[in-house]
């Protein structure tokens, strides 16, 4: 049984190169084979045609080439082989991902406007692929410090403890284990509580926020337990945080080493596949990488 690839998302930009590096590393870490993938923008209008490595419109890609030339430097590269694709990038990318354990890009390619936060085409791989998504942002964004974060490699995860999402709480742990990284959980509740009565109607007594903050850890702990018991060497740490959730995950983000966040909650009537508001944020804000988890397939 073949190990399915590592993708990477290659333009030529300097987005794509930081991609690119992130991609190699995952591929090592995973033993998996590495897949470089240029998408060109040549026949939008068509089907997207793909062009596997050793045909001659591949090997004359000069963005295939410069990445072939990078990696050939590298003594402990992965095995990679390198695929051109012709279509609209927004509209190939996330089918890449049907055969695929990951998938790497930029943050921005070399098209668009160059003050956007994320790309379009990071947008709808992270949103519509079906494999996880790692979006690597540019350096230097800036986020408010968390002086309690530790010291040593972090796996930060976000954890809604109505509806957890056991996709990436899995993908958290599996990644912490193959960096020897903690797995940090945040978990946020809503704070201050919203009270309501109709006019006339006594007002609720008011909610005891210490209580809240225990009914969550509690849940969030039992949450958690079948996900120690399978990777007992990664050390785990819970905070239950009151207020914004996307805030604390970017703050949490500064010097970790991936943010690991679901794609979205599911909602029964959901007509297409969507992003939820925090996994959005985390996306535009934060300063690690992020990776994208698809909900499990039902069943699973």
């Amino acid at each position: 049984m073949s190990t399915a690839p590592v993708i990477a998302a290659v333009d030529g930009s300097d987005d794509s190169r930081r991609a690119l590096e992130w991609a190699v590393d995952a591929a090592r870490r995973r033993a998996a084979p590495l897949r470089v993938v240029h998408v060109r923008q040549y026949a939008a209008w068509g089907q997207a045609d793909v062009l596997v490595a050793g045909l001659p419109d591949a090997e004359g890609d000069p963005v295939l080439d410069e990445v072939r030339d990078r990696l050939r430097d590298g003594s402990d590269a992965p095995a990679a082989e390198y695929v051109a694709v012709e279509g609209v990038p927004g509209a190939v990318l996330p089918e890449l991902g049907s055969d695929a354990q990951l998938l790497v890009l930029g943050s921005r390619g070399r098209g668009g406007f160059t003050s956007l936060l994320l790309g379009s085409n990071s947008l709808a791989a992270a949103r519509d692929a079906d494999c996880p998504v790692v979006v690597v942002p540019r350096p230097g964004r800036e986020i408010p410090k968390d002086r309690s974060a530790g010291a040593g490699p972090r796996v930060v995860v976000g954890l809604h403890a109505d509806s957890p999402d056991e996709a990436a709480l899995d993908f958290a742990f599996t990644e912490a284990a193959l960096r020897e990284a903690r797995v940090q959980v945040i978990a946020a509740y809503p704070w201050p509580a919203q009270t309501w009565s109709a006019p006339g109607q006594m007002v609720p007594p008011p909610v005891d926020q210490d209580a809240v903050e225990r009914e969550t850890r509690s849940l969030v702990e039992g949450f958690l337990a079948p996900h120690r018991e399978r990777h007992p060497g990664v050390g785990t740490e819970a905070r239950i945080l009151p207020g914004d959730a996307a805030g604390h995950l970017v703050a949490a983000s500064g010097d970790a080493a991936l943010v690991v966040v679901g794609r979205h909650r599911r909602r029964l009537l959901a007509p297409t596949r969507m992003m939820g508001s925090v996994t959005q944020a985390v996306l535009l804000h934060a300063a690690c990488p992020i990776a994208v988890v698809p909900p499990a397939p039902p069943g699973e």
